[in-house]
Order: structure tokens, then sequence, then C-alpha cells
């Protein structure tokens, strides 16, 4: 969308010819008569520049900085001056104006002002964010998982994620969603723009709205002040809405609207503003289920699910627990500041046995509470947590040869999972993240025929 641009100026033909030729620019913009207009309509809108004369009637320049400055710190602001008074524009320098130009303005140096300085304001937003970005714990590059699964969800993002496309990644709570979200973001053609998250169900749905689409001063009590959403401030970047299925259904229209026509509609307002984002999405909820009961937007849910993205839950993925321990150690030994070896065979056999309903986030809070209470280079049994120690483990006696215990794990889960789907191989090999040859093959491989 054009950038809004205010001309504060008492003088008629000034401000009239600079209105024209910033409009015949691309940018959209308005008139304020004198400082005291200026002001009025600082509190009511949000501009990406001010431009101001020094000396007006009802509110001098240097005061309707200051208000800029007090109530929309994004803003840059330009002053005019005369030749007569460029000591003032000094001043005004010294207290926060961007730049100043000379009267009588020429317009192709005011232009390049202009754009320079709102280029140099958008590098320092996205700079702001993105350092904020580097400094998060994710390896967007290494999805942590050597499973069929896994493997499974790293060929889904490599072939996504150079793609426009929208994404839906689905998985219960704890699996890595924002992790997948995050890896096919840094692997797009955007992956230098920037990524925004938000979680849908973490929000008032009275806030949530305006969270997405900003609002304009005065659209609800407490909007003090105009404020992008974050469809407008992802700038060409990637938007990911976590939990999507708690949505409100009011707003599913809405953001219907942002995807198919690439606009959005600041709360308050009356004009659209176009939009353009990737947007990836993400569940825990069965959306179909929830579109059949009338508790989702049937065209919604099909707009997200372009792509889907399935995350296994970690008990169905059990041989990679082995990796992600090891990863998990690692990485709290750095925060922790400590020095692990690695976890033994019988703690580590433990942990393959658990159900692991909170998948990944789980073993990451077991991990660190072991390495907290950990006193050698190895984490043992003891370290664990007591209620996890306390369960009742259903497996058989193997003994410390991983690569055993591993088999021997491997056909409990697959046998179980072979019973709940009434030995239907291929409802199994799907739930599996198997092929149905592999599963035959797994099924030769640990003597599971007449089991």
């Amino acid at each position: 969308m054009p950038e809004a641009i205010l001309i504060a100026d008492d003088e008629p033909g000034i401000r009239e010819s600079l209105v024209d030729v910033l409009q015949d620019s691309g940018y959209e913009a308005h008139a304020a008569s004198d400082g005291a207009e200026a002001l009025a309509a600082i509190q009511d809108r949000d501009f990406a520049v001010v431009i101001t004369d020094l000396r007006m009637p009802g509110a001098d320049g240097l005061e309707v900085m200051r208000k800029v400055r007090q109530i929309a710190p994004q803003t840059i602001v330009l002053v005019m001056t005369a030749h007569a008074t460029i000591d003032t524009a000094v001043a005004a320098l010294r207290e926060g104006a961007a730049d100043y130009v000379l009267k009588p303005i020429v317009f192709e140096e005011l232009l390049a002002k202009v754009s320079r300085l709102l280029e140099y304001r958008q590098l320092a937003w996205e700079t702001q964010i993105l350092r904020r970005e580097v400094e998060r714990d994710f390896d967007f590059d290494k999805l942590i998982g050597k499973s069929p699964a896994m493997r499974e969800v790293e060929r889904l993002i490599r072939k996504v994620a150079p793609t426009p496309s929208t994404v839906l990644i689905s998985g219960e709570s704890g699996t890595g969603k924002e992790v997948v979200a995050r890896a096919i973001h840094h692997h797009s053609e955007v992956r230098d723009r920037i990524f925004l998250p938000i979680n849908c169900a973490a929000i008032p749905e009275s806030l949530l709205e305006s969270q997405l689409f900003g609002h304009t001063r005065g659209a609800f009590t407490g909007a003090v002040s105009a404020q992008e959403g974050l469809f407008s401030r992802a700038r060409g970047g990637t938007v990911f809405l976590d939990e999507i299925g708690d949505t409100p259904l009011p707003l599913q229209s809405k953001l219907l609207r942002a995807i198919e026509s690439k606009e959005i509609l600041p709360v308050g307002s009356t004009q659209p503003v176009k939009v353009d984002v990737r947007i990836i999405a993400a569940t825990h909820r069965d959306l179909p289920a929830m579109a059949e009961a009338g508790e989702f937007r049937e065209d919604l849910y099909y707009r997200l699910n372009v792509v889907n993205v399935h995350l296994p839950p970690l008990r169905d993925r059990r041989e990679d627990i082995p990796e992600l321990v090891e990863f998990l150690i690692r990485r709290h030994s750095r925060d922790m500041k400590r020095s692990f070896r690695g976890m033994d065979n019988a703690a580590l056999k433990l942990l393959m046995a658990q159900p692991w309903k909170g998948n990944v986030r789980e073993l990451d809070n077991v991990i660190e509470h072991a390495m907290i209470l950990a006193e050698g280079d190895w984490i043992t049994v003891e370290d664990l947590p007591a209620a996890l120690r306390a369960r009742e483990l259903a497996l058989p006696a193997v003994g410390d040869d991983l690569r055993e215990a591993l088999r021997s794990y491997e056909r409990i889960h697959i046998r179980n999972v072979l019973q709940r789907h009434d030995d239907d191989k291929r409802a199994a090999a799907e739930a599996l993240g198997l092929s149905l040859s592999s599963l035959y093959r797994k099924i030769d491989e640990l003597d599971l025929k007449d089991s």
C-alpha cells in the first residue's frame, strides 16, 4: 500500500504543490494548514512521514515534531525552513528530525530525501525484527529424526518452501509445528524477510482481529493511536497462525478475504489495505470434523490446506528419541554451562518406552529436569522425574544393546498400530509413515506375521 505522508504548512501554494507532487509519485498525501490541524491529524492516524514547516500558527514545527516522537516514534519528520531560520532547522535535527529541506522547495531533492528516509525506516525496522529472530534458539536447517515419518516431513518442506503456497501444519501439541513453520520460511524465497508468529488461542477474541489486521485511532477503548497489524508488518514475509482452529468464526471470513484478495480491513477503518504475505497455519485440532460440525469455515480450511504437513506424535517415531535426547542435552548444556557425555542406556530405554502425550515438548522438559539433578557425566535413571520412573512398563527384558532395544520397541509399536487398525495393513502403514511395501518388510524382519 502507498505510504501516508502529512504536509503541514500555512502557505496554500506550497502545501497544495507538495500534495500534488507526492501523489504523482505514488504516495498517499494529506495536508494540514497549520500546526493545530497537523497535531489533530497525527492523533487521528499513522503517517510514515510528516513534512512540516518550522514556523506556523497554532503550533510550530518543533512542537509538531515533539508530538510525533511522543505518540508515533516510528514516524519520520522532515522539516522545511528558509535560509534565515537554518539554525532552527539544526535545532530540530538535534531533537530528532530526520532531515531538512530549504525553501524554495526543489521537488526532486524533496522526493529523493523522502525515498531515502522511507527506505532507511523499513530497513531499520526489518533489521530489528530479524536480529530478534536470529537470537531465537531454533535450528532451521536440521529437523531432528531420521524416521520415515520425519523424512517425509523434510521432503514436503523442501518441496513447498520455495513456493508462495499456503501451508497447513497439523499434529498434536508439542510435536514442533512452529519449528517446521520456521524451516519452511528459512528455505523459502522470502527467507530474508520477516517471520511473524501469532498464537490464535493465546489472544482474547476481542483483540485478535486488531493484532492481525491493525486498527485506527479510537476504534475501541484504549486505541489511543492507529496501529499496524501483523499482516501489514510482514511486508512480503511470512505470517504464522498457530492454533488456527481456535480462531472465532466471525474472524475466519476476514482471514479468507486476506488469503483470496490479499487485502485486509483494519478495525475501525472503511478503507481496505493491500497486503503481500505468505501464510502458514498450524493446528492440533481436526479441522475437517470442525468444518462438518459448523465450527470452522470449510472454504477457509480448503484455502489453508493447499499443502498439508503432518507431524507424527513422538510415540509413533520412537526411533528418533535417541537423536532427540542427544540434541536436547547438547542444547541445554550450552544454556546451563555444563558438560554431559550423554544419557546411559537404562535411562534411554526408559524414555523409549514412555507414552509421551506431550510429545517433544514433554521430552524437552524431562531432559532439562534430569540435567538439573544429574551430578556425573552421564544422565541416569535416578535423574529422571519420579513420576516417569514410577510408570509400569509393559516391555520385554532386553540387554544393554541399544539396537536390540530399538528392535523390541519397534516390534511392540508396529503390533499395537496393526491391532488399532484391525490388521488393515494399508491404514497401519499410513499411520506409521511407511509405504505398504516397507511395512510388509518390517513384518517379516520383526517376525510379526503370527502376532
